[in-house]
């Protein structure tokens, strides 16, 4: 049994274990994680990821333990698409990697009533 069904989760650690689960799935997809948590004012992206072609990867992350409330992508309205691409660009842009192809991808995490953490990953969403 995993840790997500032996403990009972409070939001902040379920976002917490969504997080490492997709640091998980894209690690073993041989992709290089750049940062995690990057925050400015303006927002914050969860994963920062690089491809082995050097593209950049800006994912955010969704976790849920059920469909009660909707699928995960469901959470992520308009105006979080827009503040994605604006925190991508600035990362970019701050980091001397502007220019460089990226896209803004999703991770929705859906931990089932035994624990088990099922990933579903969605590229250039955006």
């Amino acid at each position: 049994m995993s840790e997500a069904a032996r403990i009972k989760l409070s939001n902040k650690t379920l976002g917490a274990f969504g997080e490492q689960t997709v640091v998980d799935y894209l690690l073993g997809r041989h992709i290089l994680i750049v940062d995690r948590n990057w925050r400015i004012r303006e927002g914050e992206v969860d994963i920062i990821a690089q491809h082995l072609s050097g593209r950049y990867a800006f994912v955010e992350v969704k976790t849920r333990r059920s469909l009660a409330f909707g699928h995960p992508f469901e959470a992520i309205s308009r105006e979080k698409a827009y503040r994605l691409q604006r925190l991508s660009l600035a990362w970019l842009a701050i980091n001397h990697a502007f220019g460089e192809p990226f896209t803004i991808d999703c991770a929705a995490v859906l931990i089932s009533p035994t624990g088990q953490a099922n990933v579903e990953y969605r590229e250039a969403v955006l």
